[in-house]
């Protein structure tokens, strides 16, 4: 068993193959985020913009004149994953000094959560309804971090529970044992992922992902990951945390349980 596969994570060490595009995507994040279209997704009081799928990226990865997106990470997903993707639009997600302040709307429990558990969550499961009841919308394949700035370690890195993909896996096939793949989006999934959570939160070591420009990390689409709050004293420059995340989707639903 792989690394990533026992654990649901990997880091990549620097490569001079992300060199040529991080050189066009840094400034393309930059304006994505400064640009008053996207204003709305500053959020927790100017603290964390919340940037979905606005990298400028084309299905090969492309941001602007770049080459199409390369480098071990890439490689280890076509290889060890057997995945070829069309890529996503990046996300683009950055924290700042201060991280996390309250949240417009959200209520005192949620920001205790997002306070003391990172806002950990699970890809793909889309809350619905006052109740944020949970169902499965975006059947993502990986998620793939590439950082933009450099900062340090107690920037509010992304933080992943090592191991808990195999508990999201074993209850989320319990709990869609006798569903057609194609009924999966319409099952409420809310107290399979609760449960399976807690078990995670209790069995489960919490791992801060840090890494600079020119590095990568993988994380398993079914792990539980977050972002921890901003370390007193860590530093970012202007921009601060910046990070761009590719989540492409998966061709076919059942492989979200059954693919590595």
């Amino acid at each position: 068993m792989s690394d990533f596969a026992r654990r649901g994570w990997r880091c990549f060490g620097a490569d001079a193959a992300l060199g040529d595009w991080l050189s066009h995507a840094i400034p393309a994040a930059k304006a994505a985020v400064s640009d008053p279209a996207n204003a709305h997704w500053l959020r927790c009081e100017g603290t964390w913009f919340a940037g979905v799928n606005i990298l400028p990226n084309d299905a090969q990865g492309r941001v602007g004149q770049s080459g199409p997106l390369a480098g071990q990470a890439i490689d280890f997903i076509h290889t060890n994953l057997g995945l070829a993707p069309e890529w996503d639009r990046a996300q683009v997600s950055v924290t700042y000094p201060g991280y996390p302040r309250p949240r417009a709307g959200e209520s005192e429990a949620a920001f205790r959560y997002r306070r003391g558990r990172d806002a950990a969550h699970l890809d793909g499961l889309v809350p619905h309804g006052p109740e944020k009841r949970r169902h499965l919308a975006e059947p993502h394949g990986f998620i793939l971090g590439l950082p933009l700035t450099e900062t340090d370690p107690g920037a509010s890195p992304m933080v992943v529970w090592e191991g808990s993909h195999e508990i999201m896996r074993a209850a989320f096939t319990d709990r869609l044992a006798h569903i057609p793949p194609e009924r999966w989006p319409d099952e409420d999934l809310t107290e399979a992922y609760h449960a399976a959570r807690r078990r995670a939160f209790e069995t489960c070591q919490r791992v801060p992902l840090h890494a600079r420009p020119g590095e990568a990390y993988l994380v398993h689409r079914l792990a539980l990951h977050g972002v921890s709050p901003w370390e007193k004293g860590a530093s970012a420059p202007p921009e601060g945390r910046m990070i761009a995340y590719f989540r492409p989707h998966l061709a076919q639903t059942a492989d979200w349980l059954t693919a590595p």
